[in-house]
């Protein structure tokens, strides 16, 4: 059900070969197949997650499918320090900017989403293009869904009002939208103006 979500805004990111995109809250790395379909060899995918747990398992993915051009840094993306995580990004062959960053279904479980948006900004580029995909109680016809929804995020430990693509309308131009799944998924992608 939220791979639609994830294939449609890394569509809109519009990536080209050779960028690098940050992956906020990137868990085993389920963003990585689609990503390196558009970043290719030349490209780098940066994997931020507080979870060591979680960043093993992006490696193996990673390593089982032969993805050399992947870094995974250690961190929470509400505390972590911009200036030190560039630094460690450029001490694993990356550059210290990202020319995007992209969260998919983590904003919403970050009770201070607002900080990790911060971070997503002073670790890209001036004129980056980032992206949210996250979730929202159904609309329409698929409003009888909402008791799901609400249940599914809660479980998982997400805010279904955090709203935090609205970020990517407030600081971005250009932004492009989408929604699937009634609604409940929502995209939003905007590039920096310099």
């Amino acid at each position: 059900m939220y791979r639609a979500g994830r294939r449609l805004g890394i569509e809109l990111l519009g990536l080209q070969a050779g960028d690098q995109v940050l992956d906020i809250g990137c868990g085993t790395g389920l963003n990585f197949a689609l990503l390196q379909k558009e970043i290719g060899p030349s490209g780098t995918i940066v994997g931020v997650d507080r979870s060591a747990d979680m960043l093993k398992l992006a490696r193996r993915r990673a390593d089982r499918n032969g993805w050399t051009n992947v870094i995974l840094i250690e961190a929470d993306a509400v505390a972590l320090a911009p200036t030190e995580v560039s630094q460690r990004i450029a001490e694993q062959g990356g550059r210290e900017h990202s020319d995007a960053s992209f969260a998919t279904y983590a904003l919403s479980l970050m009770p201070d989403w607002g900080i990790a948006w911060e971070n997503m900004l002073a670790l890209t580029t001036g004129t980056a293009v980032l992206g949210v995909v996250d979730m929202q109680e159904p609309t329409g016809p698929f409003s009888v869904m909402a008791p799901l929804a609400r249940l599914a995020c809660w479980l998982g430990g997400s805010d279904i009002h955090a709203h935090p693509w609205t970020a990517v309308e407030r600081d971005c131009g250009a932004v492009a939208a989408a929604s699937a799944r009634g609604a409940h998924l929502q995209i939003r992608v905007g590039r920096l103006t310099a």
